[in-house]
């Protein structure tokens, strides 16, 4: 679920994604996830001054179940979420403009002998997704390993991100 906070900046809302949640939000939001395999989509109209953010896990669960409602732990399902606010406010989906994160191989050595591994899956599919909506990509930042921190300011559409590969964070001290 969304975890609601107030930021330093006054009147602004800050909303933390966990794996699977979605947001989307006016120029008063901030919305902040944490990534390690899972990729985000931020989508942001620069007219509009609207935007939001998946953080999904797998590309797809294949078949949903009758009477399911979307579930944002699946690419195909986490992008339907942002379409349908999209679509909503009556907007062209051409209009927004996506930056693309995440899909890191969080698991180096246990995934060279696999094809793919889920952070590959996970960013062919949010390519897949963005290019099927129309959506042009402003930036990305994809694949690697280690973590990923995203903040995206709705109001001015930037994506702040602080990326630590493995490398870095197993030389970092223990105490």
């Amino acid at each position: 679920m969304n975890a609601l906070a107030s930021t330093p900046i006054t009147g602004i809302r800050e909303i933390f994604l966990h794996p699977g949640d979605f947001h989307f939000g006016d120029a008063e939001t901030r919305i902040v996830t944490l990534l390690g395999s899972c990729v985000s989509i931020t989508v942001w109209s620069p007219r509009l001054l609207v935007g939001g953010m998946c953080h999904f896990m797998l590309p797809s669960r294949g078949v949903i179940p009758e009477g399911a409602g979307y579930d944002g732990r699946y690419g195909d399902e986490a992008m339907l979420l942002l379409m349908k606010r999209i679509w909503n406010l009556g907007a062209d989906p051409g209009e927004f403009q996506a930056k693309v994160f995440g899909g890191a191989n969080m698991f180096p050595l246990q995934c060279q002998k696999q094809e793919m591994n889920v952070g590959e899956r996970n960013i062919e599919m949010a390519l897949t997704l963005l290019e099927r909506h129309g959506i042009q990509i402003k930036a990305k930042h994809l694949g690697g390993d280690g973590h990923r921190k995203l903040m995206l300011d709705v109001w001015s559409g930037d994506v702040w991100l602080k990326h630590q590969p493995i490398s870095q964070i197993h030389q970092e001290p223990r105490w």
